[in-house]
């Protein structure tokens, strides 16, 4: 899932921001994901991604607010903690609940509710990406549509999540 929400977001021409969390002790980020070389990648020992390094990257493109897409692993922890220092700083962010994940199961719901109470939109990765596109029209619109197909297993596990909270 991840590494497809990579290659949608090169198609879509929006940036991929990546974090660590204490890359000395618990790994690099997994080739798997096939980060592309422009993506921002930094190591952290804070819970949250909203890092100094991290600020000054969204900072070098933008001052404005941002609309932040969030997926990563611990929901409950780093995702969360994110998630609600990015809407503290007055950022518009989405959780794509098809793109979090936890080593306890149960802790997702519970942080995703706790999250779409703090103001956070708690979606799917499908329907974010269709949110992006806005129509059908533009060149893109095929193969994020063929991606998003590869995904359809995934986002109905999540949207299954999503109907429990």
């Amino acid at each position: 899932m991840f590494s497809s929400m990579v290659t949608q977001g090169a198609i879509l021409n929006i940036p991929i921001y990546a974090t660590t969390q204490n890359e000395a002790r618990l790994g690099p980020v997994c080739s798997e994901l096939s980060l592309p070389s422009s993506a921002f990648q930094s190591d952290k020992t804070a819970f949250s991604m909203f890092i100094p390094s991290l600020k000054s990257a969204l900072e070098a493109v933008s001052t404005s607010p941002y609309q932040i897409a969030i997926v990563g692993i611990e929901t409950h922890i780093c995702v969360t903690q994110t998630a609600l220092d990015l809407m503290a700083g007055g950022h518009k962010v989405y959780v794509l609940a098809d793109g979090v994940s936890s080593c306890n199961q149960g802790e997702i719901g519970v942080a995703l509710r706790r999250l779409a109470a703090e103001g956070a939109v708690v979606t799917t990765s499908e329907a974010w990406l269709y949110e992006c596109m806005g129509d059908a029209s533009i060149a893109e619109f095929k193969a994020i549509a063929g991606l998003v197909k590869e995904m359809k297993d995934s986002t109905k596990d999540a949207v299954q999540t999503l109907c429990k909270m």
